[in-house]
Order: structure tokens, then C-alpha cells, then sequence
């Protein structure tokens, strides 16, 4: 690693914080530039105004200097000019790499977007394929100051031999600790990770990553490119980020900002499928039954046994004339537009105008030259309406799934050859609900009655979804996320080995099959970056009970990270341990099975000790969390004290979930792990 010079005209150190303060006064000018246009006489109506408005304060947005974020933390020179076989940049030329497109006053470049093409060697050039590079240079930050430099010459003869070196400013930002929300990660995507944030729009891909190999890096990263690299396109579909909870959700939102992106939507299964209240829950094996691909079937079948065949005439009065068609006829219109396998909502819209065009062929025969006018009148005829009415009724999701929950013979009659009489019973609600308002509707209740609203009308479709966590979903919540990107592309990101539902997904083929994508990629991350060896190396004993086959995470880390078992007294060992750890800089947590929480908030407080909750912000004066093992997953922290791990398995409904949960628990920590017990350990733990 470079030091500075003694004399300030030979110093590289000097040259590249003059750099950083000029691309911030470039950036400063390029924002004072947007603020000062004036659009008063370019906007031919308020509309046009109000909509150029909204477009340059987001522009004002996305040109914020954010203090704490290295405006680049890399560089590239090139070797070749332009037209040069393999060159990409110009003889001499070199280019910073950053987070965000940086001009001068002549509009030349002064740091280039990391997803630039142009970008791409500083992720995955190496000495054995240097990609036309000379020299790569990584910066190394304190705070928004730019403190150190690091050089890899890949091009050079004398470098190219002898065994790849780790680099240590990589090493360092990796490892640095952390307060706040999840950081800017963007200098730290490793060769195989690029690979996949730069894949193409049109593929769906699956990201299986055990904990610390980067897998939410790499989602967010890649809608991060792909709004670069195809802005226009995803501006009119839409691009959301799916996480498992609110606490994830709030952990990562600040991360998209500081990778150049300001406008993508955050959800949860549950807010997308929120049609109506959930008040109520599910004991597992109701939500499991509920959760299965089989109720997509059974939703299917309740909903068109609503459809009659007609059994009368349908007898248009107009003028004087009287026009009839036959029940025959009728019959055939109505299994057309079954066999055409369209939505229910849109067969029903149809069929006014179906039966309409039937009477405008009587009306040409008898010398008639009926226009569309026409057409549209007779389909408005309330001897029309009521023949659709009677044949094709409109039917509410809502209901349709309440009948089926409270309705014994109406699930039997539909549920018949796919759910048996157990699992029926298993989903019956026991006591009858007067409305759908006044129904305690449960998560999977909700999902079911989306899968019902798919099925009436069709969902509208997104350019590109991210769904992170995905391990722990169900087919039936699969299909939910997989009707919001059915004509988009998806990434797919998770742990079979952190599933801790008891509806979690066997394998990820299944999974995309569920969610629409069979033909999804699936790439492994197996390189483990955050999680120290000693703790992985202990969580991974686990392996063999919870996913058997999984390749085991192989730490990258020359830190070994700090690592101890404590049998504890009481909560006051495992107040002291926290204590202890938040000496240290950096963030810490206390994970503990839900039911040992409360107890551990009050000996905290009595210790004067004070902690946030699950996605609340950490601060310099207040860096404790007291975590749920239900919230753990998905969070991190530079330090954690893991209460009681068999209380953390003995929380679940199964001894396998129990450990997952578990193995979910014990790899949330960056820097430091103290596990604390008074009972035994499990017996997977041991050696």
C-alpha cells in the first residue's frame, strides 16, 4: 500500500484528492446547473410544466453530493487508443470509476458510472486476462476522505507471475465495521458476483449464496445496471425489490441511492398481495395446506362453476323487430370462450359482444347493414346483460375464497382429487363469518385471494423483479411474486439453507417453476466474504442436518474474526458479554429466541444498556440491537452475542426449521461471535 510523499508536486496521494475536490466542484456545478433552468417559457400547458418540474427535482436528486460515499473508488488506465484491438479506453487515458457520471465544463468525462462498459475491467480484469489494462487503482476512504491508494500493475512482465494476491484495501473495506443502514458495497463486487449483476434483462437468474457471499449485494447491483442499461425500457414496466420484512427492507433502502438509482419500489409479499386486512394467523399446517400449488386448482375450479350453460333463448327487442338466439348457439359462444382459456373477468366482457355480433348476423341476413354502433347498443341490451348476469356472473375474489374456507361442500365439491379430507379440514375455518370485512384474514388467506384476483383479471406486469430471501416462500407466494414480472425477467436471491418456514422450498428448480421461470439460470456464490472463518466453519456443522449436499461457504477472509462459547449463569453473562463487545467499534447484536426476549430487554435496561429494535438506525451513541431469531435473517452486524441456541431451536414447530433458524442466528456476525448457554448446545454443534 502507497504512502504520501514528501514533496507535494511527487505526491500521487495529492494528485488524486485534487481529482476527488475537483469531481466535486464538477458534480456541485453540474447540480447548480439543473437548479438554475428555467421553464417558464418551455411548457405548453401545466401538465407539460408539472411534469418537467418532477423530472428535474429528480435530477437535482440524483446529482446530491453524498458526503460519506467515495465519489470513485477506483481507477483504470488503458493501453490502447480507440479502433485498437481489445481497447475499450485511449493510449494514456484513464478513467475514474465511481458511483455516479461526472463531467467537467467541457463535458469531458471526470468519473465514469461503475455500470459503464467501460467500467467492467475493474471488476473482472486480472493479470492472467488484464483486458487491455495497465494499471487498476483502488482508493481507500475515511469517512468521505480519501486516505490511501493501492496499484495492481496487470499488464505488467515482471507482476504477472507468482500466485494472486488479495488486496488489501479490498480486504479492509470488506471488514470495516459498520453503523447505520447496509452501506455502499459497490467497490467491493468480486469477478464471479459482476458477472452476474451485468447479465442480460431478458434471463431470469437465481442466486444461490450462503451467508456473506455477497447475494444481496448482487440483486441490488443488478437492478442497479440494469435501470442503467436499460432505463427507457424498465421506465415504462417498472422494476421492485421484494424483501422478507420491513426491517430488511428499511436495512438495504439506503444502498440504491448511493449505487446512482433513486425511484425503485420496496415490498414485501405481504404488501403485494394486501387486498384485504390480515388480522388473523395460521397454525402451520393450516398455512402449508393453504400455501400449496394444489389451491391454484382448486381456486380455478371454484371460480368457473359459476359458469352456466344456458338453458333459454336470449331475445333482443328492437324497434319493431325481435331478434332471437337460440340456447344452442348460446352454448357455443360460452364453450368458446372457455376452451380460449382467457381470464374469467375478460371471457365475462366478452360475452355481451359475443352474443351482440350473433344478432348483427340475423340483422345483415335480413337485408340489415348494422354499423359497431349497433353492435355496442345490442350488447348494452338488458336482455343481454341479463343472459350474462345469468350465465357468467360476476363473481369477488374475496368471496369466492371466503365460501371455500367456510363452505364444507363447496371446498369438498371443488377440492376433490387434489386435496384430501384431512387437508380439507385442515383449512375449514370452525366458525362461520358473516362478511369479508369481519373475516380474521391470515397472510396465506391474502395470497390465495390474489391468486383468485389473477384469475378474474390479470395482474399488470413488471420490466424486472429482485425477490431476496426467496428460500422461504411458498408456491402459492411464489406464484404471487411470479404474476408481477410474468412478461419481465427476475432475480431470485437466497439460502436453501436458511429456509425456516415449514412451507420452505426443496430446491430452487422448484422454486422457478413455481414462480413461472423454469428456465432460470441458477449461479452458487460459495466465496464468503463477510462472515469470519472460525464463525462460518462453526455454523457449518449445521450443513449436514438442514441442507445436505449444499456446498459449505468457504471464508475468503484473512481476519479469522473473534469467536467464543461461554456457558453463562444467567442474563447478566449475556448482558456483560454485550458490554463487552460494544468496547468495540462497530455495531452489535443480541439474538435470541423470541421468547427469551423480553426477559433480556429488561436486564438490558436495568444495566442501563440501551438497544433498538430490528430495523431501527444504528447511531455513535446507541450502536446495540436486541434481534428476534424470527428477524434475524438477512441483518448484520460486526459483533453478536447469540442467547441460548437451543431455545432458538426449540422456538420452531420442527426440529430441522429449529436449526435452520439457528444456523440463520449464528452467521450474522461480521467481525465477532460470542454464543452464550446454560442449557446444552445442540448436538449438530458438536464436533
Amino acid at each position: 500500500m502507497s504512502t504520501p510523499a514528501h514533496d507535494p508536486l511527487d505526491d500521487p496521494l495529492a494528485r488524486e484528492r485534487s481529482h476527488l475536490a475537483a469531481s466535486r466542484t464538477a458534480l456541485r456545478a453540474m447540480r447548480e446547473d439543473v437548479e438554475a433552468l428555467d421553464i417558464s417559457d418551455v411548457t405548453a400547458n401545466w401538465v407539460n410544466a408539472a411534469v418537467l418540474s418532477r423530472q428535474i427535482d429528480e435530477r437535482i436528486k440524483a446529482l446530491a453530493d453524498l458526503s460519506d460515499t467515495p465519489l470513485f473508488f477506483g481507477r483504470l488506465d488503458y493501453l490502447h487508443a480507440p479502433g485498437a484491438e481489445r481497447a475499450e479506453g485511449a493510449a494514456g487515458e484513464r478513467f475514474y470509476i465511481g458511483r455516479r457520471h461526472v463531467h467537467d465544463a467541457d463535458g469531458d468525462p471526470m468519473v465514469i458510472d461503475w455500470r459503464a462498459p467501460v467500467s467492467q475491467p475493474f471488476y473482472r480484469a486480472s493479470k492472467k486476462d488484464p483486458m487491455d489494462v495497465g494499471l487498476r487503482r483502488r482508493f481507500g476512504y475515511t469517512g468521505g476522505d480519501l486516505t490511501a491508494y493501492e496499484d495492481e500493475h496487470l499488464s505488467d512482465p515482471a507482476e504477472s507471475s507468482g500466485a494472486a494476491t488479495t488486496s488489501k484495501l479490498l480486504q479492509q473495506e470488506i471488514e470495516r465495521p459498520r453503523v447505520g443502514p447496509m452501506r455502499d458495497i459497490v467497490a467491493t463486487i468480486q469477478p464471479e458476483q459482476d458477472e452476474i449483476v451485468r447479465s442480460g434483462l431478458g434471463g431470469t437468474v437465481c442466486v444461490q449464496g450462503g451467508p456473506g457471499t455477497g447475494k444481496t449485494a448482487v440483486g441490488l447491483h443488478r437492478v442497479a445496471y440494469l435501470l442503467y442499461a436499460h432505463r427507457e425500457r424498465l421506465a415504462r414496466t417498472g422494476t421492485l425489490v421484494i424483501g422478507p420484512n420491513r426491517s430488511f427492507l428499511h436495512y438495504i433502502e439506503q444502498v440504491l441511492p448511493t449505487l446512482g438509482e433513486l425511484s425503485v419500489r420496496q415490498a414485501t409479499v405481504d404488501d403485494l398481495v394486501a387486498q384485504v386486512e390480515v388480522r388473523g394467523t395460521d397454525d402451520a399446517a393450516a398455512a402449508i395446506v393453504k400455501g400449496d400449488a394444489r389451491m391454484a386448482q382448486v381456486l380455478r375450479r371454484a371460480l368457473y362453476s359459476h359458469v352456466t350453460v344456458p338453458s333459454e333463448p336470449v331475445v333482443v327487442v328492437r324497434g319493431s323487430r325481435r331478434w332471437r338466439v337460440p340456447a344452442y348457439e348460446l352454448e357455443e359462444i360460452v364453450r368458446e370462450l372457455l376452451d380460449r382459456d382467457i381470464r374469467y373477468g375478460a371471457a365475462r366482457e366478452a360475452l355481451p359482444q359475443r352474443i351482440a355480433h350473433a344478432v348483427l348476423v340475423q340483422m345483415e341476413r335480413a337485408g340489415e347493414a348494422p354499423d359497431d354502433r349497433v353492435q355496442d347498443a345490442v350488447a348494452r341490451n338488458s336482455a343481454v346483460k341479463a343472459a350474462v348476469r345469468a350465465v357468467w356472473p360476476a363473481v369477488d375474489p374475496a368471496k369466492l375464497v371466503l365460501r371455500l374456507l367456510t363452505d364444507a361442500e363447496f371446498l369438498a365439491e371443488h377440492a376433490d382429487g387434489l386435496l384430501d379430507e384431512d387437508e380439507q379440514k385442515t383449512i375449514l375455518w370452525a366458525k362461520p363469518v358473516r362478511s369479508v370485512k369481519a373475516a380474521k384474514w391470515s397472510p396465506a388467506d391474502a395470497v390465495l385471494i390474489d391468486e383468485a384476483a389473477d384469475l378474474i383479471q390479470r395482474t399488470h406486469s413488471l420490466g424486472h423483479v429482485v425477490l431476496d430471501e426467496a428460500q422461504d416462500l411458498s408456491p402459492m407466494q411464489y406464484r404471487a411474486v411470479g404474476r408481477r414480472c410474468t412478461t419481465g425477467s427476475a432475480t431470485v436471491l437466497g439460502d436453501l439453507a436458511q429456509g425456516t418456514t415449514p412451507w420452505a422450498t426443496r430446491s430452487w428448480a422448484e422454486a422457478l417453476a413455481h414462480l413461472g421461470k423454469p428456465e432460470g439460470a441458477v449461479e452458487e456464490l460459495t466465496a464468503g466474504f463477510r462472515v469470519p472463518t472460525d464463525v462460518i466453519a462453526y455454523a457449518s456443522r449445521l450443513l449436514p442436518h438442514i441442507a445436505p449436499g449444499l456446498t459449505p461457504v468457504a471464508s475468503v477472509r484473512e481476519n479469522p474474526g473473534f469467536f467464543e462459547v461461554r456457558t453463562a449463569a444467567g442474563a447478566g453473562d449475556v448482558v456483560a458479554a454485550c458490554a463487552e463487545l460494544l468496547r468495540n467499534e462497530g455495531s452489535t447484536g443480541l439474538i435470541a429466541a423470541d421468547a427469551r426476549v423480553p426477559a433480556l430487554a429488561e436486564a438490558l435496561t436495568a444495566a442501563g444498556l440501551p438497544y433498538l429494535a430490528p430495523g431501527e438506525e444504528t447511531t455513535r451513541e446507541t450502536r446495540l440491537t436486541l434481534v428476534p431469531a424470527s428477524l434475524a435473517k438477512g441483518l448484520e452486524y460486526d459483533y453478536v452475542v447469540l442467547d441460548e441456541p437451543q431455545a432458538v431451536v426449540d422456538g420452531e414447530p420442527d426440529e430441522r426449521t429449529g436449526l435452520r433458524r439457528l444456523y440463520v442466528a449464528l452467521t450474522r456476525a461480521v467481525s465477532g461471535l460470542i454464543v452464550t448457554h446454560t442449557a446444552p448446545l445442540p448436538p449438530q454443534l458438536a464436533e
